[in-house]
């Protein structure tokens, strides 16, 4: 379970442009759920979305994941942890674009110490699972977006995360792509991955995999 307690994010604190990003947050998330944080642009959710994967602090508050909080955990710890609980996927990709599928995918498993026979077959498994398999060997400058996303997702899943987090996963794809995206984490979520998405796509909206949608509105969650 994932559980949030009096979460506050301010930014500028203390001073003339002190401006709170969240508010009073408190939400429990069931293991191998699937959820959607749903919010125009500036509402609070991809901040939201920043401090549940430990890529940024909460002002105050709590966040416990697997019975660990990582609200304060150091740097160090917090790069620990994402590396081996957390898949991201995010609406810029964040891929390299000079290196080709198969190398930006096998990138999250270098500091985890698998030897080269249990990255391929990790890497394997994610190109599978994706549906992005026929372009390992294509360097990502040449990509659509649609393989970009793709290639994303299985970068996501090569560890074998318990937990993805998306923030917008569709706000750069057609309706096409956006489909085949819905697609993977429908199959995430028969594997029983707790998945996560920050989005304001409708898209998302009357998914049959979907339990549960949580509205954000000016750093508050609505009732």
């Amino acid at each position: 379970m994932i559980k949030i307690t009096n979460l506050n994010k301010v930014f500028n604190q203390n001073t003339k442009k002190e401006f709170y990003a969240l508010k009073d947050i408190n939400i429990k998330i069931q293991t191998s759920s699937c959820v959607i944080l749903k919010g125009v642009s500036g509402s609070g959710k991809s901040t939201l979305l920043s401090i549940l994967g430990a890529l940024s602090k909460p002002s105050s508050g709590d966040v416990i994941i697997h019975e660990d909080s990582i609200a304060k955990l150091p740097d160090l710890h917090s790069s620990a942890f994402r590396a081996r609980n957390l898949g991201f996927i995010f609406q810029s990709y964040n891929l390299f674009n000079e290196l080709n599928v198969e190398e930006n995918i096998s990138i999250p498993l270098v500091p985890l110490g698998f030897n080269q026979k249990e990255i391929n077959e990790k890497v394997e498994f994610a190109l599978k699972l994706a549906n992005i398999e026929h372009k390992k060997d294509e360097t990502v400058s040449n990509l659509s977006g649609g393989e970009k996303q793709r290639t994303a997702i299985a970068r996501a899943l090569v560890n074998n995360p318990d937990i993805i987090l998306c923030d917008e996963p569709t706000a750069n794809l057609d309706s096409v792509n956006s489909l085949k995206f819905i697609d993977v984490m429908r199959k995430l979520k028969e594997l029983n991955k707790t998945i996560i998405i920050a989005t304001h796509d409708p898209i998302f909206d009357n998914l049959d995999f979907v339990d549960d949608i949580i509205n954000i509105k000016d750093g508050y969650i609505l009732e």
